[in-house]
């Protein structure tokens, strides 16, 4: 599978996915997230663009020219690397790739916050219950505080490794100690 993405006018995105898709590619998206918002005191999951003007393709064609995509009424040009090829490669690639496995959608992020309570998922800790201590949000890392042999040990652990707990869980756990 090879990914590629068109650079557009804002307003066509959707219109121009839709239309590649009748033409043959595989896939065809304008990212999008997920955003939580309060709207007449409920919360709503409210999807918006995540790159806007850029449509991410992905077909078993290796070389899709950029030339008939620019012919695409909205596609202003078709991203290419050095030597004028579309299809993405590196981290460009891993990327749209990534993107592809969400169908476009990329979900809403854990909040992790100072004092919430969390369960580890992967890893040597798996399985272990601790307290978020510390928050680094630019290294997506947070410092914790596991109970072990009586102490309190602290290391760092990566937000991708940990699921935060219900508040019921939490409470009961509160009651025990």
């Amino acid at each position: 599978m090879y990914a590629y993405c068109l650079f557009c006018q804002t307003q066509r995105c959707h219109a121009i996915a839709s239309l590649l898709k009748k033409r043959g590619v595989n896939q065809a998206f304008s990212p999008q997230i997920l955003k939580r918002q309060r709207k007449k005191g409920e919360n709503q999951d409210i999807s918006f663009d995540l790159l806007p003007g850029y449509v991410f393709l992905y077909s078993e064609n290796r070389r899709l020219r950029g030339e008939s995509l620019r012919a695409i009424e909205g596609v202003i040009r078709c991203l290419a690397d050095q030597d004028n090829r579309c299809e993405l490669s590196g981290s460009d690639e891993q990327f749209a790739l990534m993107l592809l496995q969400s169908n476009g959608v990329i979900g809403k992020t854990k909040v992790c916050q100072e004092g919430s309570l969390i369960r580890i998922c992967q890893g040597v800790y798996e399985g272990v219950e601790a307290r978020i201590l510390k928050v680094n949000h630019r290294n997506t890392r947070m410092q914790i505080e596991i109970p072990f042999a009586s102490q309190k040990i602290r290391t760092w652990v990566e937000y991708e490794i940990v699921e935060l707990k219900d508040e019921e869980e939490e409470d009961a756990l509160e009651a025990s100690c």
